[in-house]
């Protein structure tokens, strides 16, 4: 299944799948945040750190199965595959965006 996402969160996910941090974190303006199981980061040199250490180094990559916009943001749910304990685990990512940017970004299991 094909899902329609707008453009920074295409290009998210896209970099996701090839564990290219750098692609993951262009969407981002430098102000960004990105809460991830409740734990916060704030600004691209936070978010790089946690996409290395958590997402490239456990070759985390997040295969999104269903869309939905909820209260301005874009919701994607699905499984992530990768060399972390529970592997697949399903996730919830909320994406806020403004000017073609990831302003925020939660992520839930």
């Amino acid at each position: 299944m094909s899902l329609e996402l707008p453009t920074p969160v295409a290009a998210y996910v896209a970099a996701n799948a090839r564990l290219d941090a750098d692609g993951m974190l262009k969407p981002f303006p430098a102000d960004a945040v990105l809460l991830d199981n409740g734990a916060v980061f704030r600004g691209r040199a936070e978010i790089r750190r946690l996409l290395k250490e958590a997402v490239v180094a456990a070759k985390a990559i997040f295969t999104p199965d269903n869309l939905r916009h909820e209260g301005g943001q874009v919701v994607l749910e699905g499984p992530a595959h990768g060399d972390f304990k529970g592997s697949p685990i399903r996730f919830t990512y909320r994406f806020t965006l403004e000017n073609d940017a990831i302003k925020a970004l939660e992520i839930t299991s």
